[in-house]
């Protein structure tokens, strides 16, 4: 028996299918050991170690000590027992770096103490069908030690960054904060760009379009008339529009001649800038009788060309499924992960579908030429073909051997559709709709230039209309250029042909016709934020992480809460804010970009024999020469509590020192225990506010001044409860406003809270009001069939419960209005959009229980259920879109892994882990 080990045991299932009897294929189920979290997973000899947090021994060869998870212990000790009935161990895990490295910790350990008296070889594959199978066994070599080399110092260093950093984080900023030598950059990243947003000064400036058109019965000359200037069809006016660009030798500005800081023209910047009086005295002489003829000024045409674009790598596979399919980097690289290890719900299993998506080249195949090849002449014809073999522009761009494609290229998306889900479909169409139409021909167009002018009072008023034509689609006969918007085809038109005004035309003729002349009103935009598509092209443009890096990557600062997405673009909230100005201040090297890049390089010089693993971890940690190094750098640091300069104009905010001629106190921003905080004043006249709103933007100087006069009237009572004599505050805390009965701070008895709805202006809350929250919640009685008792109250949203049951209500006002009845009613209707866990969708009975399967919205987000087992779905996946096939397995999975968790008691025996394996990180 041959034994072979992958990863997954989805891909491990598809290899047994192309393999004979001789060979048995195992998987190890992702990461098999790695460093301890914490000193407590230690032996407990080593736990009072210096180095024992880091599990890293930065004193003798930055040894490291790894740990074996439980569920890792039981898989292995299975693969250690087949081992000795083997007789050849195929290691075929991933063929980058961090697939060698599992390769080597599988190997370590399934072979720990005992005779490798059996051959070991290591074989890659780049795609899981039987031909790259077949050649991986019939080349088999050693483990390259490099790379293991190497991914185990990216580790370390990362290891090393993040444990030796984020304790400065938790003692100076907040608890269960992090930092990391990639995620710090990316927020950065996000954090510089928010305030270049801040720093924009927008300017505002007026252009003049013109509306004309060619008369339907137009008869033009065929001199000066470009080929293909314009070639409307009959029957009907051909109209365009045209920008005035010129004022005699001078351009009209744009937005580009603008300074964003100042909001200002640019320094030496000769463009007119019209306002709207120049703008529409434009309009008012160039319609006027003083105005001489308009006339075709001139008419140019030019050909062109576009290339396609190259086939995918991960960090352009991610940029397309976020632009055109809305996925999420994380969301689309576990579709990849399906479609490379065969997964196909529904459908059974089968090939992979596509090549491994991990990748930063762009090279293709002789195999993927030759099938590209031969799909577009059959289905396109030869002269849509153009055989093209790409080169990786990133020097950084080492680790795979080709792009991401299609297994087969003429194994078509609508061939393959039955057997895949929504998502998977429409991101193999994308693959495979990429590669094939970077195998095509250049697109031929033309591009017209039209001048038009007008002269009033010895002044030339220049306009200016683009058109383009297509003349041979290419490429865009399959792909189509997103983002990209062509101007409109031109009309024909003669040079020299006079233009007429649609008030004086006595006949059609064949010169255009000015319909309208309007003034535009323009405003220069600030930079747009970064989507994780634009931030994940920006990091590999910066050589900082690698393909596997950029997912976990988004996903750390998300989950940190250092960025939230709005309208689909990453917006940093005040804690992100804080940490980035925290490292920068006290830290600077390490969020440096160029700095964070060259660290990449010697991690690929590392793998490459070029640089030795210990001398360079030795420099970034102890330091040599001038460098002090991480050990010195964060021993030495001393930082004051971080503060957060306000980046807008104030206002006066009736700050207690505000000056008489109006100027505002300063106020600073700080991050608390757990949400930010705005300071303002000295000394004893200090005044706080705190900050519900996690995003920077969000926080106007309006909405500020509200939060200190609530603040301020939150330190004193509304008045009194009349039932008890407590006093009653209204106040603004980390979820927003709330009620409160009772002072709190040294009163033996802790006061009672309530949320007030979110949207409350709390300045305008009485005692009344106040009370009444405070009242709640309100019981309704007793249900006569149950004797459960039946309450109304406010939550996350309005409700009414019976027993342990909810029903969601439409208004806070039910809330005191309901009566027990209505409740009763309410709680009588199967779950809908009126309960906690409304129902999303209802797919009907589960293949194998009978059971009814649903996809429900509970409080902690959309899941399904068959009544006895929950799946959480992931957080990207639209709820109304999920299918039987994919409920049914997410059911599937949930209870392989709860049969994986091992029991307390001693001596169980249950059957070794059956977990899917993990996306790596």
């Amino acid at each position: 028996m041959k034994l072979v080990i992958v990863e997954s045991p989805a891909k491990a299932k598809t290899i047994e299918k192309f393999l004979g009897p001789e060979y048995r294929v195992e998987a190890s189920y992702g990461h098999v050991r790695d460093l301890p979290k914490n000193a407590k997973e230690l032996p407990a000899d080593r736990r009072k170690e210096p180095w024992a947090d880091f599990g890293v021994d930065v004193d003798n060869g930055f040894k490291p000590h790894y740990v074996v998870p439980p569920d890792s212990k039981r898989r292995i000790e299975e693969l250690a027992k087949l081992v000795p009935r083997a007789t050849e161990l195929l290691l075929a895990t991933d063929e980058d770096r961090e697939g060698e490295s599992i390769s080597w910790h599988v190997l370590e350990l399934v072979t720990s103490g005992r005779n490798r008296s059996i051959p070991v070889r290591r074989i890659v594959f780049h795609e899981i069908t039987k031909s790259a199978v077949d050649a991986a066994l019939a080349a088999p070599r050693d483990l390259d030690m490099r790379l293991v080399e190497a991914q185990e110092a990216r580790r370390i260093l990362d290891r090393l960054y993040g444990y030796s950093l984020s304790p400065v984080l938790w003692k100076r900023v907040r608890r269960g904060l992090s930092a990391g030598r990639v995620q710090s950059v990316a927020l950065r990243l996000v954090v510089d760009r928010e305030r270049e947003r801040w720093r924009f000064k927008v300017a505002e400036y007026w252009r003049v379009k013109a509306r004309l058109a060619v008369p339907r019965d137009a008869a033009p000359s065929t001199a000066n008339v470009p080929a293909g200037a314009g070639e409307s069809g009959e029957g009907e006016d051909r109209e365009f529009e045209a920008d005035l660009v010129r004022i005699n030798d001078k351009r009209v500005a744009g937005s580009g001649d603008f300074d964003a800081t100042t909001g200002r023209a640019k320094a030496g910047s000769r463009a007119v800038v019209l306002d709207e009086d120049a703008a529409r005295a434009v309009v008012a002489g160039c319609q006027s009788p003083d105005a001489l003829p308009w006339r075709v000024a001139s008419v140019e045409t030019k050909p062109g060309r576009r290339t396609p674009p190259p086939p995918f790598t991960t960090s352009t596979l991610q940029q397309a499924a976020s632009n055109r399919l809305r996925m999420s980097p994380k969301r689309t690289m576990r579709i990849a992960q399906q479609l490379y290890e065969g997964v196909a719900l529904g459908g059974g299993d089968r090939e992979g579908l596509v090549t491994y998506m991990r990748t930063d080249s762009v090279t293709l195949s002789r195999k993927a030429l030759g099938d590209a090849k031969r799909h577009v002449v059959r289905v396109h014809g030869a002269e849509y073909h153009k055989a093209r073999q790409y080169k990786t522009k990133s020097k950084a761009a080492q680790e795979a051997h080709e792009a991401v494609r299609p297994t087969e290229i003429g194994r078509t998306p609508d061939q393959v559709a039955r057997f895949l889900n929504k998502d998977q479909l429409a991101l193999y169409r994308l693959i495979w709709t990429r590669t094939v139409a970077s195998q095509m021909a250049d697109a031929r167009v033309e591009r017209t230039t039209a001048s038009l002018s007008a002269t009033v009072q010895g002044v030339e008023h220049v306009f200016q209309a683009r058109g383009t034509v297509v003349r041979f689609d290419g490429f865009l006969k399959v792909w189509s250029e997103r983002g990209r918007k062509d101007d409109p085809r031109l009309p024909a038109m003669a040079e020299g042909a006079e233009i007429r005004l649609e008030r004086v035309r006595e006949s059609a003729g064949s010169a255009p016709v000015l319909r309208s002349l309007e003034p535009r009103r323009r405003e220069t935009k600030p930079p747009a934020r970064y989507t994780e598509a634009s931030l994940v092209k920006k990091l590999e443009e910066e050589g900082i992480g690698r393909p596997s890096t950029y997912e976990p990557t988004l996903s750390k600062i998300q989950d940190r809460d250092y960025v939230q997405r709005r309208n689909g673009a990453l917006a940093p909230t005040w804690l992100g804010v804080g940490v980035n100005q925290f490292l920068c201040t006290y830290f600077p090297q390490y969020v440096d970009l160029n700095f964070t890049a060259r660290m990449e390089d010697a991690l690929d010089d590392i793998a490459a024999g070029k640089v030795q693993s210990q001398a360079f971890l030795h420099e970034r940690y102890h330091g040599t020469g001038d460098r002090k190094g991480l050990r010195r750098d964060v021993a030495e640091a001393d930082p004051d509590y971080v503060r957060i300069e306000y980046p807008y104009q104030l206002g006066k905010i009736g700050a207690p020192e505000a000056s008489e001629s109006g100027e505002s106190a300063p106020v600073r921003i700080g991050i608390g225990r757990h949400t930010a905080f705005a300071e303002r004043g000295e000394g004893d006249r200090r005044e706080f506010a705190t900050i519900p709103d996690p995003i920077v933007d969000e926080l106007t100087p309006e909405r500020l001044a509200e939060l200190f006069a609530a603040r301020a009237k939150g330190d004193d009572p509304l008045g009194y409860d009349p039932d008890t004599g407590l006093p009653v505050f209204v106040k603004v805390g980390r979820w927003g406003p709330y009620a409160q009965l009772g002072r709190g701070r040294g009163q033996p008895t802790k006061p009672k809270v309530k949320g007030l709805p979110k949207d409350m202006d709390v300045a305008a809350v009485t005692l009344e009001e106040a009370l009444r929250f405070l009242s709640l919640p309100r019981t309704l009685g007793a249900d006569p069939e149950t004797g459960e008792e039946v309450t109304a109250g406010l939550g996350y949203a309005p409700f009414v419960k019976k027993g342990k049951e909810y029903r969601n209500l439409d208004s806070v006002d039910q809330v005191f209005t309901i009566t027990l009845e209505e409740a009763l009613a309410l709680h009588a209707r199967p779950k809908t959009s009126g309960s906690r866990n409304r129902l999303v969708k209802a797919l009907g009975t589960h293949p194998q229980s009978g059971a009814e399967v649903e996809v429900l919205k509970g409080r902690y987000g959309p899941y399904v259920t068959d009544g006895k087992v929950n799946a959480t779905l992931p957080k990207d996946r639209d709820p109304e879109e999920v299918a039987m096939e994919e409920a049914v397995a997410l059911l599937a999975a949930k209870v392989e892994r709860a049969a994986t968790k091992p029991r307390k008691a001693r001596g169980s025996r249950r059957s070794p882990s059956r977990r899917p394996a993990s996306r790596r990180r």
